[in-house]
């Protein structure tokens, strides 16, 4: 299934989104390790991730190549169902191209009224509706200016994989 990110760009994609299937698992896997390093694991947000579901996975395809990958995991904040979002990973040769962000809008896309999650930067990814969410706390040690949040109301509560 090929997702098409619903904004329009003024340059041509070389690119085509699509449903992360079982056999990109190795690819995904290389991609985030080749931009986050080993340090993700010690993050708050890999601890959610390790125990939560993976709801969609995203990847980007160039020439039958895996070139960026984007999940939305299955969370709950305050018992209420919603998704988190992340880790974003664009092949060092694809960045500053625009894919990244066609990543997050595919996302955002596939949620529809859903609820999104993230931990990021809100000068960035407030270009795509997302504002602080004052009121969830997760398990670990995070920048709360940096919990962001996307969807109707304002949550409020514990995040816990779904």
């Amino acid at each position: 299934m090929i997702v098409a990110p619903a904004r329009q760009t003024l340059r041509e994609a070389s690119w085509r989104i699509e449903i992360e299937a079982p056999a990109d698992a190795s690819a995904v896997e290389a991609l985030v390790l080749a931009a986050f390093g080993p340090g993700r694991f010690a993050k708050t947000a890999e601890r959610l991730r390790e125990r939560a579901r993976v709801a969609v996975g995203l990847v980007a395809r160039e020439d039958g190549r895996v070139i960026g990958s984007v999940r939305l995991w299955a969370i709950t904040i305050g018992g209420e169902p919603a998704l988190f979002l992340g880790p974003i990973a664009v092949s060092a040769a694809s960045r500053r191209a625009g894919l990244g962000a066609d990543l997050v809008q595919a996302c955002v896309d596939h949620a529809g009224d859903a609820g999104i999650l993230l931990v990021g930067d809100l000068p960035w990814f407030g270009r795509f509706g997302f504002r602080p969410a004052a009121d969830v706390s997760l398990a670990g040690p995070v920048d709360q200016r940096r919990v962001l949040w996307r969807g109707a109301g304002e949550p409020s509560g514990p995040v816990a994989p779904a």
